[in-house]
């Protein structure tokens, strides 16, 4: 058995610094030991969630962990985040969420009253979302050794429909529907960490997702693939999906919606938005013909009713994200190099 590794060791001090994802260096990470050491067919996929074959029934299965600092922010706080960050990963799959575990990594020291602040945000969200948190785990760490609190979720939902939504089924020609502005989600965690202040507060867009995607999914309508914005924001998304499913996205600046607020911070702080987190935007590809009933269906909903479409799938170089400036030029999207905002969820 070959235990050797397959990164120079001098690349790990990098790594090490990437650590709340969404770059290259988390991406190399990623690809080159854990999808080299744990290698399977659901891991292939890469998608938000595994969709499994169980008896006569497909579910879904994902999980995630919750480092978020600060653990308040504006718009919620790392419990809501827990359980909305993990019943998106399921939506996007098309399932249904249905149960949730929550383990909790607690430091020495951390006030009760903030535990308790956590876990009733977090009873809200499940309720919100219509899950349940149905088992769990809890460890204390030493003073200094914690940063205040952790919380790893896992969850399961049920895939009720045939369609098969991942990055392998995105095809030429595929529209490409996001579902409101970007941003905000990692500039809230940012004012908020730094201390802060705009003209107007800036909230994040944390909430849960499984009821816009059901409405789709129920419809009838061909959805193809779904994903949430997370780490890494819109760009890394797309780059994912564009090497995933091996084709060409073009996308369009002045297409994607970003607020005013979060465009001038963005300014001041040196980010580009469409690498910034959310924790309530998704893109769908659907086909052509199909993406004026799903509009008409996601502004219906209020988690949807700044959804417009920001670019198609097909015209160049496959794996590759091209995006039309506001000026009119095209360039290369590409993942970031480093991490731009860490520890945004």
């Amino acid at each position: 058995m070959d235990f050797s590794c397959p990164l120079p060791i001098n690349n790990y001090p990098q790594i090490l610094l990437a650590h709340g994802g969404g770059g290259k260096l988390m991406h190399e990470l990623i690809e080159k030991i854990f999808m080299t050491s744990f290698a399977n067919p659901a891991l292939e996929t890469r998608h938000d969630s595994a969709v499994l074959n169980l008896g006569n029934s497909r579910i879904a299965f994902t999980t995630d962990s919750y480092v978020v600092h600060p653990i308040f922010f504006p718009g919620g706080d790392i419990g809501t985040l827990a359980i909305n960050g993990t019943v998106n990963d399921l939506a996007m799959s098309g399932a249904r969420p249905l149960y949730l575990s929550a383990g909790f990594i607690i430091e020495e020291g951390l006030p009760t009253e903030t535990l308790w602040r956590v876990a009733q945000s977090m009873r809200h969200a499940a309720d919100a979302a219509g899950v349940s948190l149905v088992t769990g785990d809890t460890k204390v760490v030493d003073r200094g050794k914690g940063d205040g609190l952790f919380i790893n979720t896992a969850g399961i939902g049920i895939v009720e429909h045939n369609l098969t939504i991942a990055p392998s089924s995105v095809a030429l020609g595929d529209l490409i529907i996001i579902n409101g502005d970007v941003g905000r989600h990692g500039i809230a965690i940012m004012a908020a960490r730094e201390g802060l202040a705009f003209e107007s507060e800036i909230e994040s867009d944390c909430a849960p997702l499984n009821g816009i995607v059901l409405k789709l999914i129920n419809s009838g309508l061909r959805v193809h693939c779904l994903r949430d914005l997370t780490r890494g924001g819109l760009a890394t998304t797309l780059v994912e999906i564009a090497e995933a499913s091996h084709l060409h996205i073009n996308i369009d600046e002045r297409a994607i919606p970003v607020r005013e607020d979060v465009q001038g911070a963005c300014e001041i702080m040196g980010f580009d938005p469409i690498y910034v987190a959310n924790e309530g935007r998704f893109i769908a590809f659907v086909p052509e013909a199909e993406a004026k009933k799903v509009l008409d269906i996601l502004v219906s909903d209020f988690q949807g009713m700044g959804s417009c479409v920001i670019g198609r799938v097909g015209g160049g170089a496959p794996g590759l994200v091209t995006m039309k400036s506001k000026i009119g030029v095209n360039r290369i999207v590409d993942m970031l190099s480093g991490e731009q905002l860490p520890r945004i969820c």
